[in-house]
């Protein structure tokens, strides 16, 4: 047998490597998974239909499975084994819950041989995928099992209260006993689909402690790299639409609380990165790896399954941007800070490591050489902020809408008061037309107008019928000491009205013509230096 890649992909140079796990051949182990796990699905189907008891969590059924068969279980080529089914009633209704009917589980499972993963880990776990890219099945240590046992009724609980998650979903817990060996594996949710490849795969616990890849995972054709390779590599952070981010770290949050009240920690995220610009290249060089199973006529999709699901549900786009590519199998879109668009798998791993004695004196030995709050050892409420701050803070952004420079600012301020004078300037001017119309009724001229309204200033005892020419001149200076400052790009031949914060000089002649107001003077008495008492005026 061959050992395969993170992707289902064989290692070359290892074709006659097995792995082996307590001493037990990895493929007796995928053998009798699918010999016991097929016996007692099948079994399950007799069992009536109800609601779940509390008893149900701990019930343990047995069955023993003979090389050479027995009226209950088929004949096989391996050696006797009894294979114990912990919690089915409870499991049947998470299965259930997440739409996985059971002839869809058996088929999965029980179909086609086992897919052998490597382990990026350091528990030294086996792991297996189905052939339809839906299940992990995993090898776990008694106290993993025994945890998750106690965790069933929280559970169920959770599950019920919201599906979409990116907690692990567990689908089975069962334990395989040959020898005097125990092992005990547990079916979950795949969360990086083979058909997809990805190019970058990161598994992040915002921990700095020894949190790099080491020199052989490097080595392997898909490595898992830690919290530093990705800082090093992704320093900007990974880009969310507003939506999308909102989305996920709600999610996060909401994942990250319910494992601090079961004193969970050392979990991590396990991100797959899908870079699309890289895509089409690698159809073109590989077009027929990466194929999930093709007999099938319908792949299984399980509930709330996917990464998009888990944060948002189905059917919703992220601001188009994977629009002109459909087949994303519910990645997340993302973009790098280099601008590539990018399709994301995650889900949150490892959860079942409590936080008990030994791990207590494990953080403990190691705050006292290392930095205590950079190990990943850690009680759950610290583990859980830290977690959430690094994910928010360094892997995930939001996506911010670009600022106006200053300078599209100014024009942009110039526009507007420039509309607003007009406006003023209309109002005056619609005053001033009609006080004109009321004057020609009266059959008098606008220069007599003018000469009354200069003439003003030597008889006071003249009252003028016409705004005096101080009067328009404050109202032109009131107007043009609001900052207003307009005008200098227009054409030159246009009437423009000057005044000056200490008055028009005496010179100036002020007539109105058709609605326009003209001011003259002669060019040596206009003071023009000061900018913000110039205002075009438009009528």
């Amino acid at each position: 047998m061959s050992s395969t890649a993170e992707n289902g992909e064989a290692v070359p140079g290892k074709q006659n490597e097995e792995k082996t796990y307590k001493k037990t051949a990895s493929s007796a182990i995928k053998g009798a998974i699918q010999l016991g796990i097929g016996y007692t699905v099948g079994n399950l189907t007799s069992k009536p239909e109800r609601d779940v008891l509390m008893q149900d969590f701990y019930v343990v059924e047995s069955v023993f499975l003979p090389s050479e068969g027995s009226n209950l279980t088929p004949a096989h080529h391996y050696p006797d084994f009894r294979f114990k089914t912990y919690a089915p009633l409870a499991f049947r209704y998470f299965r259930e819950l997440f739409g996985i009917k059971p002839d869809d589980y058996l088929y999965s499972i029980c179909s086609e041989p086992l897919i052998e993963l490597s382990n990026p880990g350091a528990s030294g776990s086996l792991f297996f995928l189905t052939s339809d890219d839906e299940f992990i099945i995993k090898t776990v240590q008694h106290k993993e099992a025994e945890f998750l046992q106690k965790l069933l009724p929280g559970y169920y609980m959770n599950l019920n209260q919201n599906p979409r998650t990116l907690l692990p979903k567990f689908y089975g817990l069962y334990c395989m006993q040959s020898g005097g060996i125990n092992i005990r594996i547990v079916v979950m949710n795949n969360v990086l689909p083979r058909a997809m490849r990805m190019h970058l795969t990161y598994d992040l616990k915002g921990s700095t402690y020894k949190r790099r890849a080491s020199r052989k995972e490097r080595e392997k054709p898909n490595p898992t790299f830690k919290d530093l390779d990705f800082l090093q590599d992704m320093h900007e952070g990974l880009y969310f639409d507003t939506e999308t981010y909102n989305a996920l770290m709600k999610t996060l949050q909401r994942d990250c609380r319910v494992l601090e009240s079961f004193k969970i920690m050392d979990y991590s995220l396990l991100l797959g990165i899908h870079i699309l610009d890289h895509s089409l290249k690698d159809k073109e060089e590989e077009p027929l790896q990466n194929v999930p199973d093709a007999k099938r006529p319908g792949m299984q999709k399980v509930l709330y399954s996917t990464a998009m699901e888990s944060i948002q549900g189905p059917g919703k786009s992220a601001d188009g941007i994977i629009a002109e590519n459909p087949d994303t199998m519910g990645g997340i879109p993302a973009k790098s800070h280099k601008g590539e668009k990018l399709l994301l798998f995650m889900g949150i791993i490892d959860i079942l490591q409590s936080y008990r004695l030994m791990k207590k004196l494990e953080h403990s030995w190691k705050a006292l050489v290392y930095d205590g709050d950079t190990v990943s050892v850690h009680r759950p409420s610290f583990y859980a902020d830290r977690f959430l701050k690094f994910m928010n803070s360094r892997v995930f952004k939001k996506i911010q809408a670009l600022k106006a420079s200053p300078s599209k600012k100014r024009c942009n301020s110039i526009a507007a008061l420039k509309a607003t004078s007009q406006e003023i300037v209309s109002s005056i001017s619609q005053e001033w037309k009609d006080e004109k119309r009321d004057l020609l009724t009266e059959g008098q001229s606008f220069s007599s107008l003018d000469e009354e309204a200069l003439g003003s200033r030597h008889r006071p005892d003249l009252v003028p019928s016409t705004p005096s020419l101080f009067e328009a001149a404050s109202l032109a200076t009131t107007i043009s000491s609001s900052s207003l400052y307009v005008g200098e790009h227009y054409p030159h031949d246009r009437t423009t009205l000057y005044s000056n914060s200490k008055g028009l000089p005496s010179s100036s002649t002020f007539t109105l013509e058709e609605g326009t107001i003209y001011l003259t003077a002669e060019p040596n008495t206009l003071d023009l230096q000061d900018d913000a008492s110039v205002l075009d005026v438009y009528l």
